[in-house]
């Protein structure tokens, strides 16, 4: 027994391949996409990487990804270091994966394959479960060959004279698509009490400010810094995975208060994602399709930050983004550069529009990412504020609260039918408090 269970506690030993094809032009140093890579390998629970290595290939080879050498060559490191688990950084196909493990005796898992593996240890919400998890039979619907290769030692009497397992995976892949039915189903339900949820927003005027970015760019913190949240927030890809919505109140002029947003932080991209995952998450992103004002967060301490956030815009315009959509670039992280280099970067966001340097962690310039938030808003939502009057009941607490909430109350008189107020407010303040009902007419 107390041998059983060390072997259960033994993390699993895992070494990541990059496979640098020469014959393609990558947009990435292969060395930064390895480091990615082990990066996003550190993100799965119970793993001890214990080598890595950038395989460079003329050409792919079809049946194994790797030449005989090359091949070779990783077996007899992968053996010596006890590897449980192979990790490519790239695509591998069902084919090529099949062969590959049973040449090295070892598990293996693609780009794809691992980073729905982090999506299914991190998603926390009904819809999130939902969505990786069917993802996830999607991908692994295109990969019965591999799940099922034990069948061929069944051969004999079993009846698969069309081929060894022939059957089994026909009926497999039956069994698969009837469960991602049922799960678009139970999807479907989730979707429509989010959009019930978003249409109860809808009647609290405030606009949606939407955090986006590269994994590890420090939206999160950013967020946290904000609202007072406590989100998690780790040096780690994938920290978060489910978005998280705040009420955060910008300070106005002179020190009172200002408008109040509602902040979404969302899920981070990463180059390549996989498009089973870009599908699935589409209904958590909506917040970014509904948002007045897109936050993109950049590692600008990244050496490759340009290159991320190219990757970023075009999961943008994948997600059907509007190029119109007022967009503001945080260059977030300065704290970990040189105070000259910090200096420029603040000379430049201050002379050029839709760029704020900050550090999330220590909160240098945020207060002026704060007044361009506020300004952005201002010129993207161009709503003029008119004057009103509203009487309102005594017990009409309800209503009053949220007139006084939303920054509208110029002043406020009270007399023998109840209270006069007299807002300021825009279209879309007044359309949301006309959406609320009296109290005569509550339930």
């Amino acid at each position: 027994m107390t041998e059983t269970t060390a072997t259960e506690a033994r993390p699993t030993r895992a070494y990541v391949i990059h496979p640098d094809l020469a014959s393609r032009t990558q947009r990435r140093e292969p060395a930064h996409s390895l480091a990615e890579a082990v990066a996003l390998a550190h993100a799965l629970p119970g793993i001890e990487i214990v080598g890595d290595e950038v395989a460079r290939l003329r050409k792919p080879d079809p049946g194994r990804l790797f030449g005989k050498g090359k091949l070779a060559e990783i077996g007899t490191r992968l053996e010596a270091a006890e590897v449980d688990l192979v990790l490519v950084d790239g695509p591998v196909s069902p084919v090529q994966q099949r062969n590959l493990e049973k040449d090295w005796g070892v598990k293996l898992l693609d780009r794809t394959g691992l980073i729905l593996e982090i999506f299914a240890d991190r998603a926390r919400t009904r819809e999130g479960v939902l969505q990786v998890e069917l993802a996830a039979l999607s991908y692994q619907r295109t990969r019965l060959v591999r799940a099922w290769t034990h069948l061929e030692r069944q051969r004999g009497g079993f009846g698969f004279v069309g081929g060894p397992g022939e059957t089994q995976i026909e009926a497999d892949r039956r069994a698969i698509d009837e469960q991602m039915t049922r799960l678009r189903r139970q999807l479907d339900r989730v979707v429509k009490t989010r959009t019930l949820h978003r249409a109860a927003r809808a009647k609290v005027p405030y606009p949606i400010v939407a955090l986006v970015g590269y994994t590890n760019a420090g939206k999160s913190t950013l967020f946290n810094r904000m609202t007072g949240a406590d989100v998690l927030a780790k040096d780690m890809l994938f920290a978060t995975l489910d978005p998280t919505m705040r009420g955060v109140r910008l300070p106005g002029v002179g020190g009172g208060q200002g408008r109040k947003i509602i902040l979404s932080d969302t899920v981070g991209f990463i180059s390549d994602l996989p498009t089973e995952l870009v599908a699935a998450f589409r209904a958590t992103l909506e917040e970014v399709l509904e948002a007045d004002l897109i936050l993109h967060v950049r590692d600008i301490s990244h050496p490759e930050t340009e290159e991320q956030a190219a990757d970023v815009a075009e999961i943008l315009e994948s997600l059907g983004v509007d190029e119109d959509v007022a967009l503001i670039e945080v260059w977030n992280k300065i704290d970990a550069l040189s105070q000259d280099t910090r200096d420029a970067l603040r000379r430049t966001d201050a002379r050029t529009q839709g760029i704020q340097a900050v550090s999330a962690l220590t909160g240098e310039g945020l207060d002026d990412l704060i007044a361009a938030i506020d300004a952005h808003l201002s010129e993207a939502l161009d709503e003029p504020k008119t004057e009103g009057v509203v009487t309102l009941p005594f017990s009409d607490g309800r209503r009053r609260a949220w007139l006084h909430e939303a920054g509208v109350v110029q002043r406020e008189e009270s007399g023998e039918g109840g209270l006069t107020l007299h807002l300021l407010w825009t279209e879309r303040q007044k359309a949301g408090f006309e959406a609320m009902s009296a109290p005569e007419n509550d339930a």
